[in-house]
């Protein structure tokens, strides 16, 4: 046997890494990116801005100008502690760290893949509550919180990879039985009619969690966490020092002020998602579900051949086939106009039109 498999643990052995397809010459509709890049609207402007950063010394430590421009673009109010991380992945894992070996999280099927992964990591029991119709079920949901008194409780709002709300009296209805410390990840905030951002102050037993790379900064890895300003400080202890870097951390401040420009390129995704879902409503071949966030999902009779005929096509979506209970799902990330058109040309072709 080897070296590494005598001496990395034999539950990571076990595991699958994180599957990032290699980059192709293709239009790129499968990661939930922003279309849009802030810098080529500002680009002299933001290199002159980049061009100060004294790359030889440690960033900023705690990114303070970076989560005072969070702060104005997200309206989170000044009561409410804010943590960085680089990528809500980061920070997932650091709320993990602080639960004690062999805790219990808690989250729901289909649901973002990391919860599971890190709680393995990590360490800790994961246990999912199977959605019905893509919504809590919360009769199941709270049996499985008395039986098996999670630590940890992460609800996807929207959830991904379906892109809907939750029902949000449910997840409330969570929140109020449990001493879990539920974690609420809006990251398509900037999509979505709802949030939990003005909930914060009703509950002691909440997280939320965002990020930019839905708007643009898919290339900074730029997470946050928004919470009490105690619970903020504990988890403060655990993040590694300099985590957020001095080019991310100028290039944020930068372009997070451009609020104006990003609130302007969401309502114009917003409107994108709405003449793409109204295309696929009228396809007999297709159901697609309602979305709240920059992509939408579709099922299929035939996934895997229509993924195959659209990379053939030089356009690239995701394949969720092989995921937990969605067989034969796709899901499309909202580009510019013109590569919604494309997409949409393609399904003609596919299909006939």
């Amino acid at each position: 046997m080897s070296f590494a498999k005598n001496w990395i643990r034999k539950d990571i052995q076990s595991l699958n890494a994180y599957h990032v397809p290699e980059p192709i010459e293709c239009l790129k509709l499968d990661a939930m990116e922003s279309p849009f890049s802030p810098n080529q609207d500002f680009e002299k402007e933001f290199l002159q801005h980049l061009s100060k950063v004294d790359i030889n010394r440690y960033p900023e430590p705690s990114a303070r100008e970076v989560i005072k421009s969070l702060r104005s673009l997200m309206n989170i109010d000044e009561n409410h502690g804010v943590l960085l991380g680089n990528g809500s992945d980061e920070l997932i894992q650091l709320i993990a760290l602080a639960c004690n070996e062999g805790d219990t999280i808690l989250s729901f099927s289909p649901s973002f893949v990391m919860y599971e992964m890190i709680a393995k990591f990590s360490r800790l029991n994961y246990i999912d509550s199977p959605l019905i119709d893509f919504d809590i079920d919360l009769e199941n949901t709270l049996q499985l919180i008395k039986e098996t008194q999670p630590k940890l409780i992460f609800i996807a709002y929207p959830n991904n990879p379906t892109g809907n709300l939750f029902d949000k009296n449910k997840i409330k209805a969570i929140i109020e039985s449990t001493d879990a410390l539920v974690v609420i990840d809006e990251a398509y905030y900037a999509y979505s009619r709802d949030s939990f951002l003005d909930d914060l102050s009703n509950y002691e037993n909440i997280l939320l969690l965002r990020t930019v790379s839905k708007i643009g900064f898919a290339g900074a890895r730029l997470g946050l966490m928004i919470g009490a300003s105690e619970l903020i400080e504990e988890f403060n202890k655990i993040r590694l020092p300099y985590n957020i870097n001095s080019l991310t951390q100028s290039a944020a401040t930068f372009l997070l002020e451009k609020k104006e420009y990003l609130l302007e390129k969401a309502k114009e995704i917003i409107k994108e998602r709405e003449r793409v879902y109204q295309y696929l409503l009228n396809r007999s071949e297709v159901d697609v579900y309602p979305s709240d966030a920059n992509f939408l999902l579709l099922k299929v009779a035939d996934a895997n051949h229509l993924f195959q005929f659209l990379i053939d096509n030089n356009i690239l979506i995701k394949n969720l086939s092989n995921a937990k209970n969605l067989d034969n799902f796709l899901r499309v990330t909202i580009g510019y106009e013109n590569e919604n058109d494309a997409f949409m040309r393609a399904l003609d072709q596919y299909y006939g039109e």
